[in-house]
C-alpha cells in the first residue's frame, strides 16, 4: 500500500506537536524544556534498564572450569547442568562453562576453588589425594572393577566419609562422582604388548601428579608428566610414546589419528567428583544448595548414560580407522600394579582397611 494512501498531517506527526509551541518560546526557556525533557527520558531509560539490571546483578555465577574438549561427554554435562538448573530457578543462576583448560589448566582447579576464584570443576582422585591422602585409592590401578561397583563406593558410606573430609581439609564440597570411563593404553606404534615388561622404555604420558606418575611406572612403562591439551602434539611429534585414557576420550580428543594400537589394559575405572568451592557454597540458601545437587546428578547421569553406551561401540569404530586393538594378560598387569603399590609410600598413606572395604562393597 503506498504511503499517500494515508497521508498524515504534519502537526501529528510525533514529537511535532510538541515542538511547535517551543518554537515561541524565548532561548532561555527553550533550553530549560529540552533539559527537562533530556532527564525525563532518562529517568524512563533508568526506570526500563533498572529491573533487569537488578535481576542480573541478583543472578549467582557459577563459573566451571574443565580440561574436557567440547565433543566428550563430561564437557557435555554442563550444559545439562545448565539447564537443569535453569528449569528449577530460571534466571536464578548464571552458569559461565569453560572448556578446554581455557580458565585453569588443569590440576589447577582446587586451589583455585579454595581461593574463591572458581566456583565448580570436575576434580581427578588425583587431585583430591593431594590433601585428603585416602582419595589416592582411586588412583591406583584395578582398585574398582566396573562402572556400577564405583557407583556403589561413591553413593555408600565410603564416599559420603571421603567427601566429608575434602569439605574439611579443601574449602570444597563434592556433589556427585561420574564415570569418566575405564582406562586403556593408547600407543603411537603398534607393539606386542602381554605383560608390563613389555613397555618397558615406553613414554607414556600421565596427568603430572606422583600418583598418576606411580601409575605409569607400576604399568612397566616410563611415565612422562604432560598437560592434556599437549597430548595430541606430542604423539604426533613422537614426544611421547602413548597415553592413557577411556576410550570416549580418545575418539573425543582425536587421538586415534596419531596413534596405531590400544592395549586393553583396562587398568583403571576412573571418574571424576563434581565439586563446588565452598565459598559458593555457603552464599547458597538451602533451596539453592538442593537445585545444584540435583543438578549435578542430573549432569552425572547424563555422562554416564551415554559414556557407557558410546564405550561399547568404539573397539568396532577405531578397527574401522585402521587401530590394531589388543588384550594382553590383564592378570599378569593386575598383579604387577597391586604388587607396586603394596610396598610404596603412596600405598601405606591410606587407611589399611580401605581397599579391603572397597572390595567388599557389593
Amino acid at each position: 500500500m503506498a504511503e499517500s494512501d494515508f497521508p498524515v498531517p504534519v502537526s501529528t506527526l510525533p514529537g511535532e506537536a510538541a515542538r511547535a509551541p517551543v518554537q515561541g518560546l524565548d532561548a532561555g526557556r527553550r533550553e530549560s524544556l529540552c533539559r527537562a525533557g533530556a532527564l525525563a527520558l532518562g529517568g524512563l531509560a533508568m526506570t526500563l534498564g533498572g529491573p533487569a539490571a537488578a535481576q542480573n546483578a541478583a543472578r549467582t555465577v557459577l563459573r566451571v572450569s574443565t580440561p574436557a574438549v567440547p565433543d566428550d561427554w563430561h564437557a557435555r554435562m554442563w550444559t545439562v547442568f545448565r539447564q537443569s538448573l535453569e528449569t528449577a530457578a530460571p534466571g536464578a543462576f548464571d552458569v559461565q562453562i569453560h572448556l578446554s583448560g581455557t580458565l585453569f589448566k588443569q590440576g589447577a582447579e582446587p586451589s583455585a576453588m579454595a581461593r574463591g576464584n572458581l566456583e565448580l570443576a570436575a576434580l581427578s582422585a588425583a587431585d583430591l589425594a593431594r590433601r585428603v591422602p585416602e582419595f589416592g585409592v582411586f588412583t591406583a590401578g584395578y582398585t574398582l572393577r566396573d562402572p556400577a561397583h564405583q557407583r556403589q563406593v561413591f553413593d555408600g558410606p565410603i564416599g559420603e566419609a571421603l567427601y566429608r573430609r575434602v569439605t574439611a581439609e579443601m574449602d570444597i564440597v563434592p556433589l556427585a562422582t561420574l564415570y569418566l570411563g575405564t582406562r586403556q593404553l593408547n600407543l603411537r606404534d603398534a607393539r606386542n604388548v602381554r605383560t608390563p615388561a613389555d613397555l618397558k622404555g615406553l613414554k607414556l604420558r600421565m596427568p603430572a601428579s606422583r600418583e598418576w606418575l606411580f601409575l605409569g611406572e607400576a604399568l612397566g612403562a616410563t611415565a612422562m608428566p604432560l598437560a592434556f591439551g599437549e597430548v595430541y602434539l606430542a604423539l604426533k611429534t613422537g614426544t611421547i610414546d602413548a597415553q592413557d585414557n577411556p576410550l570416549p576420550t580418545v575418539r573425543a580428543a582425536k587421538f586415534h589419528e596419531v596413534t596405531r594400537q590400544i592395549v586393553l589394559t583396562s587398568h583403571l575405572v576412573d571418574g571424576l567428583v563434581i565439586a563446588v568451592s565452598a565459598k559458593a557454597w555457603q552464599a547458597l540458601d538451602e533451596r539453592g544448595r538442593a537445585h545444584v545437587r540435583t543438578a549435578a546428578r542430573a549432569a552425572v547421569d547424563f555422562n554416564n548414560e551415554n559414556r557407557l553406551k558410546e564405550e561399547a561401540e568404539l573397539v568396532a569404530f577405531f578397527r574401522q580407522q585402521g587401530l590394531q586393538i589388543t588384550t594382553p594378560d590383564v592378570d599378569a598387569f593386575r598383579r604387577a600394579v597391586r604388587q607396586a603399590y603394596a610396598g610404596s609410600d603412596i600405598g601405606r598413606a591410606w587407611p589399611a582397611e580401605l581397599a579391603e572395604r572397597i572390595a567388599a562393597t557389593r
